[in-house]
């Protein structure tokens, strides 16, 4: 929690202000007990005059609406700060997750990014609200009771320390068993989430193989997990009302006791001064329960700030390290890879000194077996993740030369993933350049294929898109991504697995498209289709990381064993060889 008081600075007031009212207000408590005492001996006892407890009854009537009106003003600043600090965290911690590289999301995970920018974010905005409403009320009225105890009877006020030493004992046996429950819930939310993101965008796999028993048997482990936990730590949470409650009790019975026998001995103490002793007690009573309460919520709130900070403090490892724009080199090869080697930190390579060149305006296909390492090779280039070994160079320039926006302008790159963002389908073909005319957006929907389907829409470009493209088939969301990509004429376009959900039909009508309409363009295709590339100027054949063949189709089918035995897995050996 510490760490993040930082974003407290922009509430200084609020922080300091707010603490001072509920501080008022627990000043103007302490005194209703005093108040309550003279009515008893004074009003009542002494002079039986009504006037004078009518007047105290005012008096008290004051003291309450003060501290109401305190309570009130205090509460609105602990609102605003709250409020206004959860919206500052949530807001850096987005911001904090994009300048993160793959490989960070990968490491921390969808499903808990998720968890920690709601769940983890909204118990810390509780816990700031309630420790400027009691952070500083409730350990004033537990020592300020205990003070004005011994300004009544200095023999009297040793009950009231006895029991508020034996109310923390309880509450420190009861809090250091808690707080390592609360870390583990934490985790198990995180494992729900996970779930509940499998299922949800998985349900048609689920339902395809039956498997929605076995699903909600993974999910019911889960959630009994997390119920499991919750119990055992309400359990000793539970103990606290108790416990507390018969210590205040008892002592309360000793105070009567006690009391009884000095108003009884004439040794000063009156009736009413009792009654102030019991409401003291009562104060420290509720005080402690509302200290117990915050420490719970702290509890909970540190072991989620502890997330929180685990993600501000992960750094990225693709770091933008240039400033100024790149000078390319348009002589130099468009694209080039020299002695490049890559991993994802577990261990072994995914890709070996890879070295190869690619010129301006070639048509590239990189073809090889699942887990070759094709989809790590493209995404070297835009620097999604950065080569271990070796440079990987773009007109002539080291890609880590090159400032994020600059370097990724001159990229369309279609991902393996076909994903669209919420909006309408205009809102996404302009996500490449933001100044796209309708003509353009047309153009790259009819290069892609896409044109025919987007305008039968009843609203055709604006026509709405749901979260993720889930209106739309596999094969449709795919050429709507070409589209986006084709938008603003990148310099090299990259095409990562995206031709598998169409047809032949469609994938070689899409292929005409883009050899009559990228001619200056460097195009880039990933697949696992020989017919695919087969017309391409080269092709890269992978295998295991290692770059096992390059040429024009009819050369590997002669000279490399990989490619050949790829082909003939897919064509016959007269439609190979054509």
């Amino acid at each position: 929690m510490f760490k993040l008081r930082r974003f407290l600075y922009s509430y200084k007031k609020e922080v300091i202000i707010g603490p001072l009212c509920k501080l008022f207000e627990a000043i103007l408590e302490l005194f209703v007990p005093l108040v309550m005492a003279n009515i008893i001996d004074v009003g009542i006892k002494e002079k039986q005059d009504v006037g004078y407890v009518l007047q105290m009854g005012g008096v008290m009537l004051l003291l309450a609406a003060a501290g109401l009106g305190s309570a009130l003003v205090c509460q609105y600043l602990a609102s605003r700060a709250s409020q206004g600090v959860g919206t500052q965290i949530r807001r850096e911690l987005f911001e904090h997750i994009g300048t993160l590289s793959h490989a960070e999301l990968d490491s921390l995970g969808t499903p808990s990014l998720i968890t920690r920018m709601t769940n983890d974010i909204n118990q810390v905005q509780q816990s700031v609200a309630m420790c400027i409403r009691l952070l500083t009320r409730a350990p004033f009225i537990i020592v300020g009771s205990m003070i004005m105890a011994m300004t009544i009877n200095f023999k009297m006020s040793l009950i009231f320390i006895v029991a508020a030493i034996l109310i923390g004992i309880t509450l420190y046996i009861v809090m250091s068993r808690s707080i390592p429950i609360y870390s583990s819930i934490q985790k198990k939310l995180d494992k729900i989430g996970l779930l509940s993101r499998e299922n949800l965008s998985g349900s048609r796999v689920i339902r395809a193989f039956s498997k929605q028993e076995s699903e909600k048997r993974r999910v019911d482990a889960a959630t009994d997990e997390l119920a499991k936990a919750a119990i055992r730590v309400s359990r000793l949470s539970a103990l606290l009302s108790p416990a507390t409650y018969a210590i205040t009790n008892f002592a309360i019975i000793l105070i009567i006791w006690f009391g009884a026998g000095f108003v009884n001995s004439g040794s000063g103490m009156l009736s009413g001064d009792i009654v102030a002793l019991v409401n003291y007690m009562t104060q420290i009573l509720l005080a402690m329960i509302v200290v117990a309460n915050l420490v719970l919520l702290l509890t909970k709130s540190s072991a989620c700030a502890k997330r929180i900070n685990e993600v501000f403090e992960t750094k990225p490892s693709v770091v933008e390290t240039a400033k100024n724009p790149a000078t390319a080199d348009l002589s130099s090869p468009h694209v080039e890879f020299e002695n490049v080697s890559f991993n994802y930190g577990d261990g072994d390579d995914e890709l070996t000194n890879l070295s190869f060149s690619i010129k301006r305006g070639q048509t590239v296909g990189i073809i090889g077996g699942t887990g070759s390492g094709k989809s790590t090779l493209v995404n070297l280039i835009p620097r999604f993740y950065d080569a271990t070994g070796g440079e990987v160079r773009l007109d002539g320039v080291n890609v880590k030369d090159y400032p994020f926006a600059q370097l990724r302008r001159q990229i369309g790159i279609v991902p393996q993933q076909s994903t669209l963002i919420s909006g309408t389908i205009r809102d996404n073909m302009k996500w490449r350049n933001e100044n796209a005319t309708e003509a353009e957006i047309i153009s790259a929907l009819k290069i892609a294929q896409a044109y025919d389907f987007v305008s039968k829409l009843p609203l055709g470009l604006d026509s709405r898109v749901e979260q993720g493209g889930r209106n739309f088939s596999g094969g449709q969301r795919q050429r709507l991504c070409i589209a986006r990509a084709l938008v603003g004429e990148p310099s090299l376009l990259i095409l990562d697995d995206s031709f598998s959900a169409l047809d032949f039909a469609t994938d070689a009508a899409l292929r005409k498209a883009l050899n009559e309409n990228t001619k200056g363009a460097t195009v880039i295709i990933v697949t696992q289709r020989c017919s695919t590339i087969k017309n391409a100027d080269l092709i890269i054949v992978l295998d295991d990381g290692k770059a096992v063949g390059q040429g024009t189709h009819k050369e590997l089918l002669e000279s490399c064993d990989t490619y050949r035995e790829i082909c003939l897995s897919q064509l016959s050996e007269k439609e190979a060889a054509r």
